[in-house]
Order: structure tokens, then sequence, then C-alpha cells
């Protein structure tokens, strides 16, 4: 048994290390949402566009089926930006910050998942449509394409979001909530450390799923080059660019936050009752989380590169857009 001056000092000294650390972590608290602000015009003007043709654009491939998906997924993320980013800054309204923990944050994070098991299944459907050509494995009709994706949203939104949603509560007499952690009780606490070892297990699959796929088309594409004679270094290299640019920006955007998830989420629910702020790992993982967002800005860039009937319909309606603009000036320079 300590004395009791000498527990008061200790008690003393780890609230003063508390008091420092809310305080460092005040400084910085601004920083991300200040690049949620920064970031939403860009997504918000390019997944406008990707709706836009998205809409335009008839279901005449699996592929176009998955990517019309992702869409919806970015568009749900994009428009959530400013309220979380609103929800997370020091000036902040309880009641806003308790609204996004509580139903806006667990839509999110399920829109994520959705976005990264797509990109999983577009990669699969690359795969069978350039390893096995005349192959109906893995979704190659549209009817089951469809199917599969009505099974990513309601599982992932049913098996995460709802279980994260029903499982908040409101505090009375709270005072100002440092964390959504405060807005569950032990069964919450414990759905939630289920939900996102189950996600990040999932997130490390397809990554692996990934890889393989990209790293096979790009072998089986060369191999062609090669059979066929052809001596087209330019095409060789700009084909292990491709593969490799899109590897690297999954990695780049996913890895850091998932890296830190785990670890940070068991001390989020470790100290979810206690004063004393974690604020180093939560200015971390909320940065990591800021860069996976990012992915919704190069996913529009990604339509485009990967689907040949969004590029012609993009550069069709952009046409389209150039005529009329042109015709209605001629016009009302008659009308002069």
């Amino acid at each position: 048994m300590l004395p009791s001056s000498a527990l008061m000092h200790r008690l003393a000294s780890t609230e003063a290390k508390c008091v420092l650390r809310e305080t460092s972590y005040m400084y910085m608290k601004n920083v991300v949402p200040i690049l949620y602000f920064l970031m939403f015009p860009i997504a918000l003007s390019l997944n406008s566009v990707a709706a836009w043709v998205s809409l335009h654009l008839k279901s005449t491939s699996t592929l176009v089926v998955y990517l019309k998906n992702l869409v919806a997924a970015d568009v749900i993320m994009t428009l959530i930006i400013p309220i979380k980013a609103a929800s997370d800054l020091s000036g902040a309204s309880d009641a806003l910050f308790e609204f996004s923990c509580n139903y806006f944050k667990a839509i999110f994070y399920s829109a994520q998942y959705t976005c990264i098991t797509l990109l999983g299944l577009i990669s699969l459907d690359r795969f069978f449509k350039i390893m096995i050509p005349r192959s109906k494995l893995f979704g190659q009709n549209l009817t089951f394409s469809k199917l599969i994706c009505g099974s990513v949203w309601l599982v992932l939104f049913g098996g995460t979001a709802l279980p994260n949603i029903l499982s908040n509560q409101s505090v009375a007499n709270m005072t100002k909530p440092s964390t959504c952690m405060k807005f569950k009780g032990p069964a919450g606490l414990e759905v939630h450390q289920m939900v996102v070892i189950y996600l990040n297990v999932l997130f490390w699959l397809i990554s692996v799923v990934i890889v393989v796929c990209y790293i096979c088309i790009a072998n089986k594409v060369i191999q062609s080059f090669r059979k066929s004679g052809s001596n087209n270094k330019k095409g060789k290299q700009k084909i292990k660019l491709r593969v490799f640019m899109i590897v690297i920006v999954f990695f780049v955007s996913f890895t850091p936050y998932h890296i830190v998830r785990i670890p940070y989420t068991f001390q989020q629910v470790k100290n979810s009752k206690s004063s004393c702020p974690y604020s180093e790992s939560k200015f971390g993982k909320e940065l990591s989380l800021w860069l996976v967002s990012t992915n919704i800005c190069m996913d529009p860039l990604l339509y485009v590169f990967l689907c040949q009937e969004f590029k012609e319909k993009l550069l069709s309606m952009m046409k389209n857009i150039s005529v009329s603009f042109k015709v209605s000036s001629a016009a009302k320079a008659e009308a002069k």
C-alpha cells in the first residue's frame, strides 16, 4: 500500500499529464476537420460528375454495375464529410457531436468499407475477364453481379452501421463529450470492438485479393505481348505502371489507418469511461482516416481509367454540353 501522500502525489501527477495531453490535443484538434473542409469541394465536384455520368450509363457489363455501386458509396461519404468535420471542431455543439456519433459516423464507416469491398470485386471482375475470358465465374452475369452488390450493402450496413447505431445511447447530465465512446454502454463497447476487428480482417483479405489479381493481370498481358512477338517496351512499362499505381494508391490510402485502428480501438474501449484522454493516438487515427477519405477523390479517375463505357459517356456528355453552349451563345448573338 502506498502512503496517502504518495498516492495523492501520483494522482495529481496523472491528472496534470491528462490536462497537458488535452491542452496539446486542443491545438491539433481542428487540423483534420480543416483538411476535410478543404477536400470537400474537390470530392463533391468529382463525385457529382461521376454520379451524373453513372445515372446516364446503362448497366451493360458487370464492371459498370460495380462502378455504379462504388459511385453511390463515394457520394454517401462525400455528403457526410462536412457534417463529420463540423462535429469534430473544438467549438462544435454537443447536440451536433452526439448526432454525428450516433448516426453519421457509423454510416460513413460502412460506406468506406463498401468502397473497399467493391474495389476488391472490381479487381476480381478484371481478373476473371482477362485470365478466363469465356468463364461465367464470379458474377460475370449481370443479375448475379447486382445480387452481389446488394448483399455487400446489406451485410456492411446491416451488420456494422446498424448495430453501432442501435448500441448508442444518450447520456443525461454529461459534461462536454470528448469521444463517441461516451455514448456507448458495456454492450455497445463490445459490439464496437467486434465490428472494428471484423472490418480490419476484411480489409486485409481484400488487400491480398487486389494484389494477387493485379499482379496476375499484368503478367498475363505482358506474356501476350511476348507470344505475339511484340517488342513494345513502352506498352509493357505502361501496364506495369498502371498496376503499380492502382496497388500503391490503394495501400497508401488505406494501410496507415488499418495499422493504427486495432490498437487504437482497444485503447478507446479500455479508456471509454476515463476522464484522461488518449489524444496522441486519437489524432493519428483521425489523420489516417482523412487519408482514407482522399480515396473518394481518386475513385472518379479510376472510373475513367478502368471503364471504357464510362469514359465514352463522359466525353459524349461533355461534347453535348459544349455544343449546347455554342448554340445558345450563337442564338443570343443573333438576337442582339
